[in-house]
């Protein structure tokens, strides 16, 4: 006879796959033990840069019974962003998650209707939906439900569809069946870490936000460090290089994904029409954009940034 909280968990994932999830996975909402003390000396070496929320709720980040209360479970989901086309050569380059429109809402309403669905099927369910935006940590999580593992570059890694796909979870109070992580399949490869512009891996599974192309180019609102002149690779918003170069990422397919196809001029974009972009056209192309993080001021001074 299969329990409450097998079916339970086997009609969540069926439910998460038809909304369009790559996968999920589940595990139980606990202090994260070994993320602790890897997380207080990355923020005590300062490798969160100006990301001064990163300090903020450390012990919610760990604990997501502190986030969201009375919560037993942490639903993992994937959902791919791999395009089918790029940008051309030789132009000014967004990191392919900034494409279509911004995850944020896309991602949002799934994990709504989710929760709806858990709802109506289960009954009295209290939870609550985190896209990247509150002290959850997403990677942790996912690589804790059997998601995928932790690669050298600190994106999560799966086997059969490497990196390029965004991360979400819906923090509830039932408890299910859960998952159990997957192995490490790195192995000797260094690839990310020999790829890197700004040499932001400084050693494998550590990253010094404060180096990161995506931190200059987003993160940032100061004016970027000298030093860096000549090494963003012509980076103007993120950077998928050690993404690129990983040799999992093979395996990559497009997402289905309406939302996430980009406005048709953005691809074609040569570095002048870049340079001579105006506000109108940034507001067009990223009408509902990730990008607009940024500010057309903040893409501007990246373009400057690369010219000089």
């Amino acid at each position: 006879m299969i329990d409450n909280k097998s079916k339970y968990a086997h009609l969540i994932k069926t439910e998460a796959k038809r909304l369009g999830f790559l996968s999920c996975g589940i595990s139980k909402a606990e202090f994260l033990e070994e993320e602790a003390p890897r997380l207080e000396n990355w923020l005590e070496q300062n490798m969160h840069g100006e990301m001064r929320y990163m300090e903020n709720h450390f012990d919610k980040r760990l604990d997501p019974t502190l986030l969201v209360e009375g919560s037993k479970s942490v639903v993992s989901l994937l959902l791919n962003y791999f395009p089918e086309e790029t940008q051309i050569e030789d132009t000014f380059k967004i990191s392919k998650y900034a494409f279509g429109t911004d995850y944020h809402f896309v991602i949002k309403d799934k994990l709504k209707s989710l929760l709806s669905h858990i709802q109506d099927e289960i009954g009295d369910v209290y939870g609550r939906a985190f896209v990247d935006s509150a002290p959850v940590l997403d990677k942790a999580w996912a690589a804790k439900s059997g998601l995928g593992w932790i690669g050298k570059h600190s994106n999560l890694l799966t086997q059969q569809v490497g990196s390029f796909y965004f991360i979400a979870e819906l923090i509830i109070d039932l408890e299910l069946e859960y998952d159990t992580p997957v192995t490490d399949h790195c192995g000797t490869c260094t690839a990310c870490i020999d790829a890197c512009p700004t040499e932001a891996i400084t050693a494998p599974y550590v990253v010094d936000g404060s180096k990161c192309i995506s931190y200059f180019t987003i993160e940032l609102k100061d004016n970027i460090p000298t030093e860096f002149k000549g090494k963003f690779d012509d980076w103007m918003f993120g950077c998928d290089v050690c993404q690129d170069v990983c040799p999992w990422n093979r395996f990559s397919k497009s997402h289905s994904e309406p939302l996430f196809n980009p406005q048709p001029e953005l691809l074609s974009m040569t570095k002048k029409d870049w340079e001579e972009v105006t506000e109108d056209t940034f507001k067009k192309v990223f009408k509902k954009s990730a990008v607009k993080r940024t500010k057309f001021s903040g893409l501007k001074r990246n373009i400057k940034f690369l010219e000089d």
